[in-house]
């Protein structure tokens, strides 16, 4: 249990006692084993369950978007579940037993992202092709870790990006543009052209592109952080779900983890459903949702749009 661990006193990583494990039990949905899940006894849940007995049993159509986190195929430890590095054919197996049966949840409208690395991108996009329509990979940095000593340091991971129809799809450009600083700032006729001038430094509103080096993955002073091996940080997740999600839409993690994806879709204003088999993940899943009533904020994400990397941390302490 992560509340066994010693921790320095600005550690922040999520903890749970025995008493709130009890608590926040009663909030999660253990569904019954071999019958129909319907949406409204699942909407806004975590629901406790391995994916496979489920996958049958979900409802279709529901999801506005759905958001994949799988194993990568590296060899793992999540909390007891052990899953095991494989060659890339035997990956791809493991992917085509449950992708098309996730597809069933999907509107005829929806998108998808998957996420995945270096060693598990080439499988991802297959099958994604074969099933769904690719409109983009996106590759961001995942600046963490020592390095390794005989090759090159791994600090980039991808998401693919696919929809069902692409001429009739939801994409919110807007509502993810980037704030960049200007080095160089070009002035015409005495005035900033395409930037603005503040007493923080000098500013660009710039459009989105597929290469994001401006996440920061979630660490032991972060509120946001847990004990779960694969994390991904909220601003990650944000920029999915506004970009491909209306408020009150409906967002699907079936690999939900330690809850991101559920946690950043309430703290948006958009309605979720994610599945855990581990039970100690969807508790700490449920705490970060209760969490959230009180803090909605995402790091790096503020008044609209999102900040360079430590960009907006230097901002607040002006």
């Amino acid at each position: 249990m992560s509340s066994n661990k010693t921790r320095a006193g600005r550690n922040q990583t999520l903890t749970l006692t025995d008493n709130e494990r009890k608590e926040l039990a009663r909030k999660l949905y253990y569904p019954t084993k071999n019958q129909a899940l319907k949406l409204d006894a699942i909407l806004n849940k975590t629901v406790v369950a391995d994916l496979f007995e489920v996958l049958d049993f979900l409802p279709e159509s529901f999801a506005d978007l759905i958001i994949l986190d799988p194993p990568y195929n590296l060899s793992r430890d999540f909390h007891g579940f052990k899953f095991k590095s494989t060659d890339n054919e035997s990956y791809l197996n493991y992917l085509q037993s449950w992708f098309p049966k996730i597809l069933k949840c999907l509107k005829p409208n929806g998108s998808l992202y998957i996420c995945g690395d270096w060693k598990s991108t080439a499988a991802l996009q297959q099958v994604m092709s074969e099933h769904l329509t690719i409109l983009n990979r996106i590759t961001w940095q995942r600046e963490k870790g020592r390095g390794a000593k005989s090759n090159w340091k791994n600090a980039m991971e991808d998401i693919w990006f696919g929809v069902n129809n692409p001429s009739d799809y939801y994409f919110d450009v807007e509502a993810v543009k980037m704030k960049r600083q200007v080095i160089a700032p070009y002035k015409k006729d005495g005035k900033p052209k395409d930037w603005e001038e503040t007493e923080e430094g000098n500013f660009r509103i710039t459009h989105p592109s597929n290469f994001w080096d401006d996440i920061t993955v979630p660490f032991w002073s972060m509120p946001e952080n847990t004990d779960h091996p694969t994390q991904k940080p909220e601003k990650l997740i944000a920029k999915l779900i506004l970009a491909s999600c209306t408020e009150n839409g409906v967002v699907f993690d079936p690999f939900l983890g330690s809850g991101t994806t559920s946690v950043v879709a309430k703290k948006l204003k958009r309605n979720f459903v994610g599945i855990e088999m581990n039970e100690e993940y969807a508790l700490w899943a449920e705490k970060r949702l209760e969490r959230s009533e009180e803090n909605p904020e995402i790091q790096g994400y503020a008044n609209g749009v999102f900040w360079e990397r430590n960009t907006l941390i230097s901002r607040n302490k002006r």
